[in-house]
């Protein structure tokens, strides 16, 4: 695929240093080995397009002055056949280049040659990422920063694909541990209230109604006590009756251990499918669905245990089995297996990415995290390095917490209570692309608060309806023209040199930023410039709109050229939409 600037960055090297050549070959300078130099587009457009330090780095080899440099340099450019009419000297050495009309007519050609394609990269030359996202415990529905690590984690796996890596996206079940252990004694004994005299009335009263139910026993907190060291979600409540419905009270005579086994082995299935089902209605599909409980079956928690004693970096005290990680980076040393013989969670963690890494031979691992994980990345990366693994493969995106804000105020609910906005809940209340557009609005490592009422307003103000209503708006102004017989899918590429308006300059220049900004979002690992990127496309377009018409253009040549530009505005904003999963539509 054509990256329009990178070729142009590529042209002004070539230029500068064949005139370098000329000028060693004419012995105005001695064939020394010379520093590399930058081509960077300047802020400043009276800067020119682009502009290199060339003459800045080499002073000192040629102990030269700058500015004396950059006037030999330009003094046996050659520009023809280059995107580029004129080279400039400015301040005390700099070399800026300004572009021909032919690069910017190319720039239109290629968006609408590639279409669909268009911004597609080979930056990541195939190599395999798996991109693991929200995981989130599947003892409970999912929350708000579930929704917002949800979005985040599908953005950027589709943008590690559009620059050229091999992406699979997986969602980590936690149905082993401590969590699964509370989740059963949490079902458990909510059924047994279920079944006490009590819990019969409450059923009787409420005539099998589910909500009215769960509500009675949840609020009833001295009939129905709960320890602090339970889920206290009405979920469980509800879980808990519907097994009863199932099976009825013989459950009740099983042992502790059996009745949560039951339980969990009821339930949880019920909450991972509706963990999958919330998740595909937010559009976003999981190429794996990879069990915690697989590790502990198949050895491999055992396994990893065994490399760690290999490694060295392990001892026992007080009869636990302890990991140095600090003596590899992490704070303190950290606990392995417990003196009872159980092991942390931690162990499990590194099996699991012991597998992404090597089992499975991925080159590299991003994991998507909320702010309470900062402590996990030095000490995970330390147990890889004791592996024997290259650290550097595993990426961990921290995502800071979201506010949700109503009315100008914000509001948080506790999960603990069983109120808390859900996934689910949010989806009913606002449209799925305000919320993928929102969540990737601002960098993942950065607070943000969720405007309820602008996500469903439906003015410029809306970001995501901003950017919609531009794709709309030039749908509606090809199909009207079209109807006038003038037709944007055919053309000359000559046809495009008279596009030259400053308005129209700036928005192609846009146009063909997208493959930078696809490969800038994949390095940084930050969907926000993709969102960014489409809502100033937008900004571009609307005020080419209303500054170049489009409709009475001058002459009937002008307005097909910029009847093509048009398109090729909308073909970007259609791939860049398309990255985040946000629809594109044709009306509104």
């Amino acid at each position: 695929m054509a990256n329009l600037i990178k070729l142009a960055s590529s042209q002004i090297r070539e230029i500068i240093l064949e005139s370098m050549g000329k000028m060693v070959s004419s012995g105005q300078i001695p064939a020394e080995p010379l520093p590399d130099f930058i081509v960077e587009i300047p802020a400043d457009k009276s800067h020119g397009d682009f502009a290199a330090n060339t003459a800045m780095v080499c002073a000192r080899a040629l102990k030269m002055a700058p500015r004396k440099i950059a006037e030999m340099i330009c003094e046996n450019i050659c520009l023809d056949g280059t995107y580029f009419e004129k080279a400039e000297i400015a301040g005390p050495g700099f070399i800026n280049f300004f572009l021909g009309r032919k690069w910017f007519s190319e720039t239109v050609d290629t968006v609408l040659n590639e279409k669909e394609n268009y911004g597609r990269t080979t930056t990541g030359s195939g190599k395999k990422v798996l991109v693991e996202f929200v995981s989130a415990n599947p003892t409970g529905p999912m929350h708000i920063g579930n929704a917002r690590g949800g979005a985040i984690g599908d953005c950027l796996a589709e943008i590690m694909d559009w620059a050229g890596y091999d992406v699979q996206r997986e969602f980590y079940v936690n149905d082993a541990g401590n969590q699964i252990e509370k989740f059963g004694k949490s079902l458990s004994l909510r059924f047994m209230q279920l079944c006490s005299d009590e819990g019969q009335a409450v059923i009787e009263k409420a005539g099998g109604n589910v909500q009215e139910i769960c509500e009675s026993i949840y609020n009833d907190t001295e009939t129905f006590p709960m320890p602090e060291d339970v889920y206290l979600g009405m979920d469980i409540i509800e879980h808990a009756f519907n097994f009863l419905t199932e099976n009825g009270k013989a459950s009740a005579d099983k042992s502790v251990d059996e009745l949560k086994k039951a339980l969990t082995d009821y339930a949880l299935p019920k909450n991972v499918a509706g963990l999958e089902r919330d998740l595909l209605k937010y559009r976003i599909k999981y190429d794996n669905w990879f069990r915690e409980s697989t590790l502990h079956n198949n050895g491999a928690v055992k396994e990893i245990i065994e490399k760690l004693k290999s490694s060295g970096y392990t001892y026992e005290l007080d009869g636990a089995l302890w990991f140095k990680s600090s003596e590899l980076g992490d704070e303190k040393d950290r606990v392995l297996v417990r003196a009872n013989g159980v092991v942390t969670y931690f162990v499990p963690d590194i099996a699991y990415h012991y597998n992404k890494l090597v089992t499975r031979g991925f080159d590299k691992a991003i994991d998507i995290f909320g702010a309470d994980h900062h402590g996990y990345i030095p000490r995970m990366k330390a147990a890889l390095t004791a592996l024997g693994i290259d650290a550097n493969k595993l990426d961990i995106v921290i995502m800071q917490m979201v506010n949700l804000v109503r009315n100008g105020e914000k509001y948080k609910l506790s999960k603990r209570s069983g109120k808390a906005v859900t996934l689910s809940t949010l989806l009913d209340e606002i449209p799925i692309d305000a919320a993928r557009f929102f969540f990737n609005l601002r960098e993942p490592n950065s607070h943000f608060d969720f405007d309820l009422d602008l996500a469903v307003e439906k003015s410029s103000q809306n970001p995501v309806y901003y950017v919609q209503y531009a794709h709309a708006r030039i749908c509606s102004l090809i199909s009207n023209l079209k109807n006038e017989g003038y037709d944007a899918e055919s053309y000359d590429i000559s046809e495009l040199d008279i596009l030259d308006k400053p308005q129209e300059i700036e928005l192609i220049r846009h146009l063909a930023a997208l493959p930078n900004e696809i490969d800038s979002a994949a390095k940084a690992y930050d969907p926000a410039k993709i969102t960014k990127y489409s809502v100033e496309l937008a900004t571009l377009f609307h005020k080419f709109y209303d500054g170049c018409s489009v409709k009475n253009a001058e002459t009937p040549e002008l307005k097909k050229a910029r009847l093509v530009l048009c398109k090729a505005v909308l073909q970007a904003l259609r791939n860049s939409l398309n990255i985040m999963k946000i629809t594109c539509p044709e009306k509104m």
